[in-house]
């Protein structure tokens, strides 16, 4: 059998495309236009924390550590009593008093804090005003839920994508061109969730004739979103 020889047209298909892209390559860049804008939403605070701490001082770390352990105990007890309010340990800590000379220590000083979460703000502050009685408030906040935070930032990129098409299109229209996206970037500030604010510590016996706390108001908290990017205008 006899073998035919390559015809010339088989090369031509492939030595098109490549001129293609030669070409494409050489064409001059398109024309750009960078947009950026902004879109923000109110997200309802809905998640609650507070923070209460024993504190004592005694010369013996013995008996320290029973009283502070003692107080602690307590609020544990009262806490079970209110199952919508989440409580853990957030943290202990000893350290020596010194006398004036610096070289002996004459008392040593606990701290032994809890931390408070809800999202019933009527029941967190009705358990912290019973806590004041015996220790102190470390803090107080406010705050957007994870879930609740997502929800409105996903809402808040909606919009923000759609102020960037509009905006996209009103430059190309005004430049009687038509267009599409180059590159586009959304930005955001992320979940993050306050800390509680310390208010002025009080002393025991203030403590136990303060009042209970007032009803905690949640408000809102913003949620900012950005989107920057770079449009092609086209004949």
């Amino acid at each position: 059998m006899k073998l035919r020889p390559l015809r010339p047209l088989a090369l031509a298909l492939p030595l098109a495309f490549v001129a293609a892209a030669a070409n494409a390559a050489d064409a001059p860049p398109l024309p750009t236009a960078d947009i950026a804008v902004e879109s923000s939403r109110s997200a309802p605070n809905d998640q609650f924390r507070a923070q209460v701490f024993a504190e004592a001082t005694d010369s013996s770390p013995a008996e320290l550590a029973r009283k502070v352990n003692a107080t602690v105990a307590h609020a544990l007890q009262l806490a079970r009593a209110y199952p919508a309010v989440k409580v853990q340990t957030a943290g202990n800590s000893t350290y020596p008093i010194y006398a004036k000379t610096g070289r002996s220590i004459e008392a040593w000083r606990m701290r032994s804090t809890l931390a408070l979460e809800s999202k019933d703000a009527s029941q967190l502050s009705e358990l912290v005003g019973k806590l004041q009685q015996s220790m102190a408030i470390g803090g107080l906040s406010a705050a957007p839920s994870p879930e609740t935070w997502k929800k409105i930032e996903d809402e808040a990129i909606a919009d923000a994508l759609a102020a960037f098409e509009a905006r996209a299109r009103l430059v190309a229209g005004s430049l009687h061109k038509k267009w599409r996206i180059k590159h586009v970037s959304v930005n955001t500030g992320g979940y993050q969730p306050r800390q509680p604010a310390a208010p002025m510590v009080r002393s025991a016996m203030a403590m136990a004739e303060a009042a209970p706390p007032a009803p905690i108001e949640g408000g809102d908290s913003p949620v900012a979103v950005s989107v920057n990017g770079q449009i092609e205008l086209l004949e």
